[in-house]
């Protein structure tokens, strides 16, 4: 029988069985499945590998594939860049040999030329001696007979007046009396009333007498506006004769011993128009002083320096009748009388004056220039050169008056401290000069650097001055405008200060940085780069060859001195001068190892030299003096003191060629006699001669040899120089 638990049994066994038998099959179904599967996915990550594996390869291929393009472009670029290198270098090879080519030739043509209008002069030089020895002969030569003829076809009578006139504006006194005497029509020429409204008889105050001067005011007094008596020794009579010139504007009476206070008196009742009066070294007296404020009522330039027989009364009458109110220019240099009170006297008279110059006075304080200013704030120059006395007050003082132009020398007194408000209480000041004041430190170039109008500083002497002051006076606006920089003796100086210039100062004209001796030629090679810059003073300095070679691409140098610069040769110099044409002034004094090879380079290339100093350079001999003088026709200023085999034959040279010097100092010149130096002198304005021995500081005798014993030359040096240059400059010379 059947029963519920067999049933239950047979119906769990039948169902486990089917159970099992079904899982048996699902199992070996889904096992052959998982194979399938898993052999899908084992050849699709083969097929993934392989993909990216040549992806990488792929990647390494290309990469490599681009350098290699890179690199083939930049070989071409390379192989480009050579070709046009080797392009420009051929190019600028044939461009440089040609321009040496051109350069080689252009120098040969000068030389010739040199050559030929040295041969011209040499032979001028035989037809003037040949003329002077045929001049007892009433014959005339051949040679003669033509140069009248050329004369005659360049009369200089037909051209205009004015054209006549401005040619003889150019000559002194002497030499239009000279073109008086040529012929007929010269003497109407030098008649023209316009030739005489300026009369220079300090050019000729050793050769002209007195009657002539009577006669020439007598018969040009309605003419006559401007006259110059400077250093002339007259007679009472003929200052009187200067009262017939009514319209006389300007009168130099300076350094004239024989001027009294009666001659003042008759030119004062007969010239009431005259504007600027010197006195300057004058005898004149409290009587003088009456009479400025009577008759010259428009007045206003006044020279009373080194005046001293006058006293503060004489100062008082000043304020007489209409005062010398208009007074805008006065001079008291050297009136060591005045005193505070006479300064008071001055201000109460002088209120318009607006430049004043007081020089050389050892008794001037700061209550005078107190005194001054308290009514005189119209001063806009002042000059205090020589007055040990005036401390930073002063500058207090001044602080009510509109300065743009002060100038200080030799104080020690005057500090950092004058400086601290200067661009507050001198906003316009464009002129400072403050050589030789061993106060100023680098906190005083500090203070100045704010002032926008600056365009003169003068700081010689100023040793305490260094490289860090500089900097921080560049870094302001005032050396936008810096024109003039003169930095001599600034010992602590070096090639950052002029590497600073070079970057700060597009508009300096004049650099002076003698005695810089850490200067080097990477210094000199910043100059060049001061394209504005035509005057530079490195004497002093270690500058070379190397130096100049340097220097000498600076294309726009008019000025250069070397002076005392050892290690300069006559290479150098030659070197500096081919590329320097427009040359005007050159001081290569005291460069004893020099020859006559620079004077030949000058004369071959700088033939537009105006001043030349050769002093102290004892290899210079007649013959480079002779080729000088047969090319430089412009020379104004020569000195050749301590050329010791120089002879007088130089100094008809020089008459013939440099028919325009004016001052030649020949101080030393043993070889040139005192009778040749005496008709020298009437050739030129001015002239220094002595015929003694070297001093020992020049460093050879007489004879042009070395000396031995140098123990004590460089001691004498300093002493010698300041007396020699005391003795011979004069007042009007160091103005200039």
């Amino acid at each position: 029988m059947m029963t519920p638990e067999l049933m239950i049994k047979a119906c769990s066994f039948y169902t486990g069985h089917l159970v099992k038998t079904h899982f048996c099959t699902w199992r070996d179904i889904a096992r052959t499945d998982e194979n399938v599967v898993l052999a899908e996915k084992m050849n699709r990550a083969v097929t993934c590998y392989n993909f990216r594996l040549q992806k990488s390869v792929f990647h390494h291929w290309h990469s490599y594939m681009e350098d290699q393009k890179e690199k083939l472009k930049n070989m071409l670029l390379r192989i480009q860049q050579i070709i046009y290198c080797h392009k420009l270098t051929i190019i600028l090879t044939k461009w440089r040999n040609t321009a040496r080519h051109k350069s080689k030739k252009k120098e040969d043509e000068l030389i010739l030329k040199h050559e030929l209008q040295l041969k011209k002069w040499k032979n001028r030089l035989i037809l003037k001696r040949a003329a002077a020895e045929e001049s007892n002969f009433p014959e005339q030569s051949s040679s003669e007979v033509s140069l009248v003829d050329e004369t005659l076809k360049c009369d200089i009578s037909l051209l205009p007046e004015r054209a006549i006139l401005q040619i003889f504006f150019y000559l002194s006194l002497k030499d239009v009396i000279i073109c008086g005497q040529v012929s007929h029509a010269w003497m109407l020429m030098t008649q023209l009333n316009s030739l005489w409204n300026a009369i220079d008889f300090s050019t000729v105050k050793n050769v002209i007498p007195d009657k002539y001067i009577v006669s020439t005011l007598q018969r040009w007094r309605l003419n006559v506006l401007r006259l110059n008596f400077r250093g002339c020794l007259l007679r009472p009579k003929t200052f009187r004769s200067v009262s017939h010139c009514r319209n006389l504007q300007e009168l130099n009476v300076s350094d004239c011993p024989t001027f009294t206070d009666e001659s003042m008196r008759h030119i004062s009742e007969g010239c009431p128009g005259v504007l600027y009066l010197n006195l300057s070294n004058t005898t004149i007296t409290n009587r003088t002083m009456r009479l400025l404020p009577r008759h010259f009522h428009n007045l206003q330039n006044l020279s009373l320096a080194y005046c001293r027989r006058f006293t503060d009364k004489g100062l008082q009458y000043l304020n007489l009748g209409n005062g010398c109110h208009k007074l805008i220019y006065l001079d008291l240099s050297g009136c060591t009388q005045i005193s505070v009170q006479g300064f008071r006297y001055i201000a109460n008279s002088c209120t318009g004056v607006m430049h004043l110059t007081i020089n050389d006075m050892p008794t001037l304080t700061d209550n005078c220039v107190k005194a001054l200013v308290e009514k005189c704030s119209r001063i806009t120059s002042l000059v205090f050169t020589g007055a040990p006395h005036i401390t930073d007050c002063t500058f207090k003082a001044l602080s009510t008056c509109k300065l743009r132009k002060i100038r200080f020398e030799g104080n020690k007194r005057v500090t950092d401290a004058s400086f601290k408000s200067v661009d507050k209480n001198y906003p316009n000041l464009s002129h400072i000069y403050m050589a030789d004041c061993k106060g100023i430190t680098d906190s005083s170039l500090r203070s100045l650097s704010p002032l926008k109008q600056l365009t003169v500083l003068n700081l010689a002497n100023c040793v305490r001055i260094g490289d860090m002051g500089l900097k921080q006076f560049l870094d302001g606006p005032a050396s936008i405008k810096i024109r003039e920089l003169n930095l001599s003796n600034c010992v602590q100086l070096s090639d950052a200060s002029v590497m600073k210039l070079s970057e700060r100062c597009p508009n300096l004209n004049y650099l002076s940085l003698r005695n810089c001796e850490h200067l080097t030629a990477q210094g000199i090679g910043y100059i060049v780069n001061i394209f504005s810059l035509v005057s530079i003073d490195l004497s002093g300095t270690d500058i070379s060859n190397e130096g100049l070679n340097v220097l000498s691409r600076h294309k726009k140098l008019k000025e250069l001195s070397v002076s005392e610069c050892y290690r300069i040769t006559d290479d150098g110099i030659q070197a500096f001068c081919k590329s320097s044409v427009i040359l005007e002034h050159l001081d290569v004094s005291y460069c004893s190892q020099l020859s006559d090879m620079i004077i030949k380079a000058l004369a071959i290339y700088c033939i537009n030299l105006t001043s030349l100093s050769i002093a102290g350079c004892p290899k210079i001999t007649d013959s480079a003096m002779e080729m000088l003088s047969a090319k430089c026709h412009y020379l104004h200023i020569l000195d050749i003191s301590g050329c010791v085999l120089l002879t007088d034959q130089i100094l008809e040279d020089l008459q013939i060629g440099c028919k325009q010097l004016r001052i030649l100092k020949m101080q030393y010149c043993t070889n040139i006699s005192k009778k040749a130096a005496q008709r020298m002198s009437s050739k030129v304005q001015q002239q220094e001669y002595n015929s003694n021995d070297p001093p020992r500081w020049f460093g050879y005798d007489r004879e042009g040899n070395r000396v031995t014993e140098l123990d004590n030359i460089t001691s004498s040096k300093g002493a010698s120089e300041l007396t020699v240059e005391k003795s011979t400059y004069s007042s009007e010379d160091q103005a200039a």
